[in-house]
């Protein structure tokens, strides 16, 4: 069928059943714009208000989708603005189809006006990326985009396509399948590997699974779930594992590592034998692998044979996807009984106790926990990065079904409210709640309009301590109290700012109004906006 490439792009979008995109016009991506609004009834396209953002709201429809999302730019500085959001989502494997404009192909070159390198300047952050420069490649490459960005290890594809390309004549079809030499991810287990895995879980006398983000990548939540009660092994997680394992199970220890919890640390640090199912361990996760590595047998699965080894050694490393080898280790698995160990990691179980709050003020852990129990039990919780990240991640109560989401690996500032925006969007009928400090708030704010102009009903709770939180801990203690750039004197008056949107608000400042503001966030179906006085001083620990 003959179409200009722009039209066949969007007929692209339709046989891979994309139904929303994210984006921000201009110039050089008009031609396809202008095909798109011809698919309106079939493509919502949702308008941020910054490229970076369009990035992180198609991250968090991908992470409830399960599938490649899609964000779109221009080029020179539109694209340049995705790379953020493109490096946020690689570091944390999450499939994203990255669509940017660029000037004419005889312009490639020649540093006209808004162009720029962006498959030179993405290549470090993405598992492929295409120059189009000839408008009959375009099919194939939209094909191999969503089956790379989608498979093996998930991560972002971006697809650059000159201004002239889009405007060609082609005879489109789509191509029916993908075969690319090159690229054959292992998705099954090595059988003697298995074996090999399930013998040293058997005879291990504490062991230990320890789930990562790569379980959702593979969907194989119920299958490490099955796995570890057939097993009666104990269960913690990286953070960005985190709501894999329901905190009411009793095989369910807590999130490891320098933020961590007693119960996981001490857990990894007593086991005999460790298996690493898709988390790749990083220094925020293990602060000493060479001591654990001496002391413990090491068992790791990953989809990404570079991650097995990579920040620790792997005893017996097992190649393939989470989902298809935990399947075929429970056809083999056998009943094993672990109740001492878990008796003993039972005893490390504490309550937390709770500082008072400074007057005007609530303390943040516990207004956390409180929300925790009121908020629907499926909810999605969107974390932003910095302290308001670690009280979320230690104190919010993900029960059966509820979904923790952050940007781990890259620890973006400023993800929080537009990934909430898109995991709203794929999933409209789940409470959804972004969670963040003043500092992320304000390198997201802009996108409360994007929520209000799709009606994208999400909760937004902002934990204010006037300052970059984090990093002023960091100088308290590292740097002798030497506090410098962190006060973030001048900012907005965030109740008056969600009035101006048209958005219900409250501020909270003492328990009473803590209870308050909890009510409204978990009551009712509309955009609300929280804002939560903290100590100036809390830390993370």
């Amino acid at each position: 069928m003959k179409m200009k490439a722009a039209q066949a792009m969007v007929e692209c979008l339709k046989a891979e059943g994309i139904s929303t995109v994210y984006g921000y016009p201009g110039a050089a991506i008009c031609p396809f714009y202008d095909a798109l609004l011809d698919a309106k009834d079939k493509i919502t396209h949702v308008l941020v208000r910054h490229e970076a953002n369009g990035g992180h709201a198609a991250s968090g429809y991908a992470r409830i989708s399960g599938r490649p999302a899609v964000c779109i730019a221009t080029s020179g500085p539109g694209a340049v603005n995705l790379l953020t959001a493109i490096a946020t989502a690689y570091a944390d494997s999450i499939p994203l189809v990255c669509i940017t404009g660029q000037v004419n192909t005889d312009q490639i070159g020649s540093d006209v006006f808004q162009e720029a390198d962006i498959t030179g300047a993405a290549e470090p952050f993405v598992k492929h990326s295409y120059l189009i420069k000839n408008a009959e490649d375009l099919p194939r490459a939209f094909k191999e985009a969503f089956y790379i960005a989608g498979t093996g290890r998930p991560g972002p594809v971006l697809l650059d396509v000159p201004m002239d390309v889009q405007n060609t004549v082609i005879d489109f079809k789509y191509p029916a399948s993908v075969d690319i030499r090159s690229y054959k991810p292992t998705t099954k287990g090595n059988n003697l590997q298995i074996k090999r895995v399930l013998d040293a879980l058997s005879k291990a006398k504490k062991p230990l699974i320890c789930i990562g983000g790569g379980v959702f990548a593979s969907n194989a939540q119920k299958e490490i779930n099955e796995l570890a009660h057939i097993m009666n092994i104990p269960v913690i997680t990286t953070m960005m594992g985190i709501s894999a394992f329901s905190d009411d199970d009793p095989l369910f220890f807590g999130m490891l590592g320098m933020h961590g919890v007693k119960t996981a640390n001490a857990a990894v640090n007593e086991c005999d034998v460790l298996f690493l199912v898709g988390a790749r361990v990083g220094d925020r996760a293990v602060r000493t692998p060479l001591a654990l590595e001496k002391n413990t047998k090491i068992l790791h699965i990953d989809i990404d044979p570079a991650e097995i080894g990579k920040n620790i050694g792997a005893d017996l490393p097992l190649v393939g996807d989470a989902k298809t080898v935990l399947g075929q280790m429970i056809e083999k698995a056998k009943p094993m009984q672990h109740d001492e160990w878990i008796a003993h990691l039972d005893t490390y179980r504490t309550e937390r106790e709770f500082a008072p709050a400074i007057e005007g003020t609530v303390n943040p852990r516990k207004f956390i926990q409180k929300l925790s129990k009121a908020m629907p039990q499926d909810t999605v919780v969107v974390a932003d990065v910095g302290q308001n990240q670690i009280w979320t991640a230690t104190g919010y109560h993900i029960g059966e079904g509820g979904r923790f989401m952050t940007s781990g690996g890259m620890g973006t500032m400023g993800y929080s409210l537009p990934a909430a925006i898109g995991a709203k969007m794929a999933a409209p009928d789940r409470a959804v709640m972004a969670v963040c400090g003043d500092g992320s708030f304000q390198m997201e704010m802009m996108e409360l309009a994007t929520a209000v102009q799709h009606g994208v009903k999400v909760k937004v709770v902002i934990m204010t301590n006037g300052s970059l939180g984090m990093v002023r801990e960091l100088q308290e203690k590292g740097y002798n109290g030497r506090e410098t750039a962190v006060a973030l004197d001048g900012s907005p008056d965030f109740i008056a700012l969600a009035s101006a949107y048209g958005i219900r608000s409250m501020r909270v400042t003492d328990d009473k109004t803590a209870d308050e503001a909890i009510k409204l966030l978990a009551e009712g179906d509309e955009i609300t906006l929280v804002e939560v006085k903290v100590d100036p001083k809390a830390s993370t620990l």
